[in-house]
């Protein structure tokens, strides 16, 4: 059998998606990276299925995503926060975290479309010291953010809250990509395994991750029960439309990708 290599963050709030997976199907080898270089390994082959920021769905338009999974958020998210010096209408210059992408395409669509301000955006290295950073405003995601107080600025902004207090809708933040060509086999039905077991084992999971995270058990407990959620329903699928018709305006995400999920009729359901 041949080994499909299936990559995922080794985040807080992918764990209960990877509950699991290697024993769940054979052939599987599951790869832990930041969201950015997983989208990288994807593109070029070096992984036939990735936990991929969701951006990266619309600027490929070659991959299927593979359905009724993701990691969303109805309101605050936790773990994606804009730390700001001055208010929103002020911001002039950003520096957004090179882990992220998705979450970037959101700070810009939120500072554009929603504030109407169009601030230069830096990189901020991921072994770089957000609190020494020369902007007005700095972008950090997963534990990272959860782990930040940045006391020097004045103002946190929950992403996932401005998208949610803006548009009323739920923010996909990433989802199963599957490479065109790929037959994932047994490996699929692993993925929604893993999730069942990981979503009915939140307290173990909680448990045994906040020590290596430096967190309370019981605020990973609740992120991971209230906050995170794993379902790509009716009500994702609208704001992923919703997201990608902002995100494609702006020119971050090209246009006219055609949404496909794996092992479905293209077009059914299809994201525009």
């Amino acid at each position: 059998m041949e080994t499909v290599r299936v990559g995922a963050v080794n985040y807080l709030n992918t764990k209960p998606l990877i509950q699991d997976l290697e024993s769940l199907a054979e052939g599987v080898e599951l790869v832990l990276d930041y969201p950015s270089r997983l989208a990288d390994q994807l593109q070029g082959g070096q992984l036939e299925v990735a936990l991929i920021p969701i951006i990266e769905y619309f600027r490929s338009g070659t991959y299927a995503l593979v359905p009724g999974i993701c990691i969303a958020s109805q309101g605050p998210v936790l773990s994606v926060t804009l730390f700001s010096r001055v208010p929103w209408s002020a911001i002039r210059r950003v520096a957004m975290d090179e882990g992220s992408r998705t979450s970037a395409a959101l700070a810009q669509v939120v500072l554009r479309h929603r504030y109407g301000v169009r601030p230069e955006i830096r990189p901020l290295a991921l072994d770089e010291r957000a609190e020494n950073i020369d902007a007005d405003a700095v972008l950090l995601i997963g534990d990272r953010a959860m782990h930040a107080c940045l006391p020097g600025f004045a103002h946190a902004y929950d992403l996932g809250q401005e998208w949610h207090d803006w548009t009323g809708l739920p923010f996909v933040y990433a989802a199963w990509a599957v490479r065109a060509g790929v037959d994932l086999g047994p490996a699929l039905a692993a993925l929604h395994e893993a999730k069942k077991r990981g979503c009915a084992n939140i307290g173990p999971i909680a448990a045994r991750e906040a020590p290596r995270l430096g967190l309370d058990a019981g605020f990973c407990r609740r992120y991971l029960a209230n906050i995170i959620r794993f379902d790509l329903g009716p009500r994702e699928q609208a704001g992923l439309h919703h997201f990608y018709t902002l995100a494609s305006e702006l020119g971050v995400a090209q246009r006219g990708v055609e949404g496909e999920y794996y092992q479905q009729t293209r077009g059914l359901e299809a994201v525009r």
